[in-house]
């Protein structure tokens, strides 16, 4: 059986035109805010006007930013487990390991938070 070709996507038709009236910062302004949500101008405009969630891109990698971040310290913290599990009894106390361990645990939930922050506030 053959599946249906998948609906080609369509251009927004496009309706009236609404002039608003700035000067020459606040246009800029506009193009800046409507580049960091990855949006025209006229997209920007449309969704600040309807009350849709606009999301900022740079929001967006900085969540991504620390979400590699959030990895690597796991990525460190297994690392550093291990390296102490083939050397017990050889450099730091088990306590002094413990307590970095849940420091780097600390850390990531930290991270979480943030990320979790910017995402859920950003909507």
């Amino acid at each position: 059986m053959i599946s249906p070709q998948p609906a080609e996507t369509k251009a927004r038709r496009r309706g009236k035109p609404i002039e608003v009236w700035v000067n020459d910062e606040e246009k800029s302004q506009i193009a800046i805010r409507a580049k960091e949500c990855g949006l025209s101008r006229s997209g920007y405009l449309r969704a600040v006007g309807l009350n849709y969630p606009v999301r900022s891109v740079v929001d967006l990698a900085a969540v991504t930013d620390l979400a590699k971040v959030n990895g690597d310290l796991g990525r460190v913290a297994g690392l550093l487990k291990l390296m102490l599990l083939e050397k017990r009894g050889q450099g730091e106390r088990a306590i002094d390991v413990h307590a970095l361990m849940v420091e780097f645990r600390e850390l990531q939930g930290e991270v979480r938070a943030i990320m979790s922050k910017v995402v859920y506030e950003g909507k």
